[in-house]
């Protein structure tokens, strides 16, 4: 028999553009959805709002379409983020310090630059304050998709050390979060989630390799956060770093380690389900004369470009700095044009920034679709600018 040639659809759906591409696709049918004329335009948000129960907690009401979305389906998406970080720690590309040196400086600069200019943009206005996060966070599965949309035209080096950024930069946005978006401390709960925890540790040290023991864990400690008033989605990453990975360099999809498999099983639930329908409940957003004009308001600008200005210079500018002074070097065959292409793709916020956004303002629906406003503006700036650059400078390499 005659080898089989691989489905052109196939081999798209497994890429990162794969994933990209859908999440846009979801982001412009909610746009559509919000936009429609009339008394139509409510059914899109009748339904992300509905209350289908059950009262979980007493502190976030009756569950909805939006909850379950957000608190429930994201905490999966958080697992993998979790898992993707621990392997990349264990036995992938941050496993040592000279790995890991420049990704977190790059990342570190990546997320400080942002909330400086959001901050700067936002200086004494009343309320604002707490969405200095928003523009902080890198959309790891956007960036990465547009890099992939561009084949050859960007070193196999430029994809990895995107990658490694971008969950360095997952692993900032998981500990804002959790320290400075949780609100009403439940000690009881939390406690309990400490205990869950503690078990899930056992259970690795005494060498369970079965995954059904911490995917009941895992809902376990979901739902003591939920009750605890630390955002339930942190159990996701908590859930993560207890699942047992084996080491095994040059062969990362060893089939007896529990955390690749467990990785590769959701990889693509949350990549063409869980992620799409986020954006689809979170990009809704009302646009017209009134949404142009509240574009130059202090909230969406200090987002918008707190994502196109702030990421650019903070990884790009922390790249250059720690090459000049011999701290590190840039990823290998890639020119300083790509670079920036690169730091202009970190600027790419949207997953990340519209979660962040709707709990910097969990009480001002108002400042929400500001926030979403400003993170949309600066996203598709970045990318576009991002795309065109890396297009453009495609075919360079860096000078031996």
């Amino acid at each position: 028999m005659g080898h089989r040639p691989e489905s052109a659809l196939r081999d798209f759906l497994t890429s990162e553009a794969g994933g990209a591409v859908l999440l846009m696709a979801a982001a412009v049918a909610a746009m559509v959805a919000a936009n429609l004329p009339g008394s139509a335009n409510h059914v899109y948000h009748d339904i992300i709002h509905a209350p289908i129960g059950p009262l979980l907690t007493s502190a976030l009401g009756p569950m909805t379409v939006h909850l379950w979305i957000n608190d429930g389906l994201m905490a999966i998406f958080f697992l993998l983020v979790g898992l993707e970080i621990k392997r990349e720690m264990v036995d992938g590309g941050l496993s040592t310090w000279e790995r890991r040196r420049l990704p977190f400086i790059a990342a570190g600069a990546g997320m400080a630059a942002p909330a400086i200019v959001y901050v700067a943009v936002t200086w004494g206005r009343t309320g604002l304050a707490s969405g200095w996060a928003v523009p902080a966070a890198t959309d790891i599965a956007f960036a990465i998709g547009v890099l992939a949309l561009l084949g050859k035209r960007a070193p196999a080096s430029l994809k990895l050390f995107l990658t490694a950024v971008a969950i360095v930069d997952d692993m900032g946005a998981v500990a804002i979060i959790a320290l400075f978006y949780s609100q009403g401390i439940d000690v009881v709960a939390l406690g309990g989630a400490l205990i869950v925890l503690l078990v899930l540790f056992g259970l690795n040290r005494a060498g369970v390799r079965m995954l059904l023991p911490y995917l009941i864990g895992f809902a376990l400690l979901w739902y003591l956060m939920l009750l605890s008033g630390v955002h339930a989605t942190v159990a996701g990453v908590l859930a993560a770093m207890m699942i047992p990975v084996r080491v095994t360099p040059g062969a990362p999809d060893a089939a007896d380690s529990p955390l690749h498999r467990l990785e590769h099983a959701i990889h693509p639930w949350c990549a063409y389900l869980i992620v799409p329908l986020f954006g689809f409940a979170n990009a809704g957003l009302a646009l017209g004369g009134e949404a142009t004009r509240a574009l130059f308001a202090p909230l969406p600008m200090g987002i918008a470009l707190g994502l196109f200005l702030g990421k650019q210079v903070g990884v790009f500018g922390s790249i250059w700095l720690a090459e000049k002074l011999g701290v590190a070097e840039r990823p290998g065959a890639a020119s300083w044009p790509q670079i920036y292409g690169m730091a202009l793709l970190c600027g790419i916020g949207f997953t990340m920034s519209l979660f962040i956004g709707a709990l910097a303002f969990p009480r001002d629906p108002l400042l929400v679709e500001e926030a979403k406003l400003g993170v949309l503006a600066g996203s598709l700036l970045s990318a576009m600018l991002g795309y065109a650059v890396l297009r453009w400078m495609g075919g360079q390499r860096a000078p031996r």
